[in-house]
């Protein structure tokens, strides 16, 4: 539960990051204050469309700062399925960005 907790953090975290260059991802932290983050994280990841977000973030030259990124971090990735994994790898790859 202690890594769920501090997984949560992240994801206001990065949020927060974000706005320092002018993207307010209001939807985002939405779904991260009404769901919990790792919750959000999973439902983003899961979806069959690539967010509005990644795609944002992306225009940005900041897909480090996007969920996909993030879930493949350690210690964060433990918290993730081999297939949320690969997942969240292939969307960075395709747009160029290689989180290993």
């Amino acid at each position: 539960m202690e890594l769920e907790n501090q997984f949560h953090e992240e994801m206001v975290r990065i949020y927060h990051e974000a706005t320092e260059f002018g993207y307010y991802p209001t939807y985002f932290l939405q779904i991260v204050a009404n769901d919990g983050g790792l919750s959000a994280a999973k439902r983003l990841i899961n979806s069959d469309d690539t967010s509005s977000g990644f795609v944002r973030l992306w225009e940005e030259d900041r897909l480090d700062l996007s969920v996909e990124a993030l879930a493949l971090q350690e210690p964060w990735n433990a918290l993730f399925t081999d297939s949320e994994l690969d997942t969240a790898r292939h969307r960075l790859k395709e747009l160029g960005y290689n989180p290993d």
